[in-house]
């Protein structure tokens, strides 16, 4: 009984945390539409650094910006941010819970990519991977709606989101969880910033607040997730991540009015099943 309350509240964080991230998603889709989506990203990346260092600053002051691997840090910040634009960019073209399901390929690219270096997979995982394909090949269908050239933004999202996981475990060895967040915060914030002058519109101070709110939306998830895991092993809480995609559809719905169709559905739920299948089969 005392293992599964540990397990509950995990599960409960990631949810909370998965609600968050679809929100962020869809405000940053909203907004973006309004303003340039360079200068939307940046804002959010801005208010998540300068949140940071407000709660993390205090406790560890410069330590926060401590790294024994500043390329790759450098690399991680990067990548974050091309899937950011890739992402936010695609949703003008693709519904979020679609969208979201794409980019969910990432563990099972991250998985391929450990099996192209030599790393051992098993046959579970290979079917995952098969089947996650196959779900995504049912969402944009050959001749459907969404198969069109916008539906490669989300699926390079994925490649960089993956690129992104892969340097984060290499630096889990070396740097701390808080440094490595507070660094990819930083490159997004300094490298939208170089571009900022060529897509600046002074927003109205409502809308200031809302685009500063998404890094809030986000810095709060990642604590979330954070704390999540201090408790719960990641390969425990992997299936439930899954519940993103079902809360991007949730989000897609109440605020663009954006209903899956049923091969849609199909698609999403093989990928949902695909994942927490490789996630099980890494687990064992």
């Amino acid at each position: 009984m005392n293992q599964s309350r540990p397990l509950l509240f995990g599960v409960l964080l990631i949810m909370a945390a998965g609600i968050l991230l679809a929100t962020q998603d869809g405000g940053s889709r909203y907004l973006s539409g309004i303003y340039p989506l360079v200068m939307v990203i940046w804002a959010r990346y801005l208010s998540q650094s300068l949140l940071m260092v407000l709660i993390f600053a205090p406790r560890m002051g410069l330590r926060i910006l401590h790294t024994r691997r500043p390329w790759l840090q450098l690399a991680r910040g990067v990548s974050l941010v091309a899937v950011s634009l890739l992402f936010i960019g695609g949703l003008h073209y693709i519904p979020q819970a679609e969208a979201t399901a794409v980019i969910f390929l990432a563990p099972l690219m991250l998985t391929l990519y450990s099996a192209l270096t030599g790393e051992r997979i098993g046959r579970g995982q290979w079917i995952s991977l098969a089947c996650s394909l196959l779900g995504v090949l049912v969402i944009v269908r050959p001749g459907g709606a969404l198969f069109t050239p916008a539906v490669l933004l989300p699926f390079f999202a994925a490649i960089c989101f993956a690129a992104y996981q892969l340097i984060t475990r290499r630096l889990s060895g070396t740097d701390h969880a808080v440094s490595s967040n507070f660094l990819s915060s930083l490159v997004g914030t300094l490298l939208l910033g170089l571009l900022l002058p060529w897509f600046w519109e002074t927003p109205s101070a409502p809308m200031a607040l809302r685009m500063l709110g998404l890094g809030a939306l986000a810095m709060v998830a990642h604590l979330l997730l954070t704390h999540a895991l201090r408790n719960v092993s990641a390969a425990a809480l992997a299936p439930f991540t899954y519940l993103n995609i079902v809360f991007a559809g949730l989000v897609g719905w109440l605020m663009f009015e954006q209903v899956p169709d049923l091969p849609a559905m199909l698609g999403m739920a093989i990928i949902i099943a695909s994942g927490c299948g490789l996630a099980l089969a890494s687990r064992r």
